[in-house]
């Protein structure tokens, strides 16, 4: 079986995060990745220079030329950039009756800080993330989404019932923006809930990791994990990239997703 991935995100000139990260992971986890582009960014190691937004148009346009042929198992949410994006991609869901996976990755602000969601669409984002089966946070993300303060994690805990108090089925918060030498990462279901702890690696090199670990979690769930095994192994692959970052830039590095040989 070769799971389809939809990934509707923004595109990154500099190939380490947004629908080019989308797209390796997807590929080295033996999933087929088709793409609707939402935004080009003028884009590096050192951060985003320029933002052009797709005609909300033209990405309902791709989003039906890939659903009406190849079709998808699942679909993957990246950057939206802003309102008029968000509407027009559940309005195209629901106009084909589109009844597959809905993975959401809520991308509000880049690795180097640069913003990448208009203050203006956050209601929207998470009317988004309440039609979501899967939504990937980061510790920024969800604090700007529920208001709470996240030093720990307890406070990652209250932060993803509030998610899905929003109404995402799964919540899966990474922890890597905790202080400490270790990495945690949460997963919230229905009737349970799962951490992953790792190291925290020392590198600079962390460019699309979320992109990275919610593709990962879409490509996994497409070729027929549970969503709890496909956040480990998501987690697993983000991690062994990491380590095999090719050392690109002088900024926040790519990951060396090719060089992730097996899980």
């Amino acid at each position: 079986m070769t799971g389809r991935v939809l990934i509707i995100a923004g595109s990154d000139s500099g190939g380490g995060a947004g629908i080019q990260a989308d797209i390796k992971s997807v590929t080295m986890l033996g999933g087929y990745a088709s793409t609707a582009i939402t935004a080009l960014t003028a884009q590096n190691t050192l951060g985003v220079q320029a933002v052009l937004s797709v005609d909300p148009g033209f990405i309902r346009a791709q989003m039906l030329s890939v659903l009406d042929d190849i079709g998808a198992d699942v679909i993957k949410t990246g950057m939206l950039h802003d309102a008029v994006t968000i509407e027009t991609v559940l309005k195209t869901i629901d106009e084909i009756g589109w009844a597959g996976t809905l993975v959401v990755d809520p991308v509000m602000v880049a690795t180097s800080g640069d913003p990448l969601l208009q203050e203006s669409a956050l209601e929207q984002l998470k009317i988004l993330i309440g039609r979501a089966d899967v939504v990937t946070p980061n510790i920024p993300e969800a604090q700007l989404l529920t208001g709470a303060n996240i030093s720990g994690e307890a406070d990652m805990e209250q932060a993803a019932v509030a998610l899905q108090h929003i109404g995402a089925k799964n919540v899966i918060l990474k922890g890597g923006h905790l202080e400490g030498d270790a990495v945690a990462d949460l997963l919230l279901s229905a009737d349970q809930k799962q951490w992953v702890r790792n190291a925290k690696l020392q590198t600079r090199h962390t460019h699309g990791t979320g992109c990275t670990l919610a593709s990962a979690v879409a490509a996994f769930i497409a070729n027929g994990e549970t969503v709890e095994t496909a956040f480990t192994g998501a987690c697993q692959f983000v991690k062994e990239a990491i380590k095999h970052a090719p050392e690109l830039g002088v900024g926040h590095g790519p990951l060396g997703h090719m060089h992730v040989k097996s899980l």
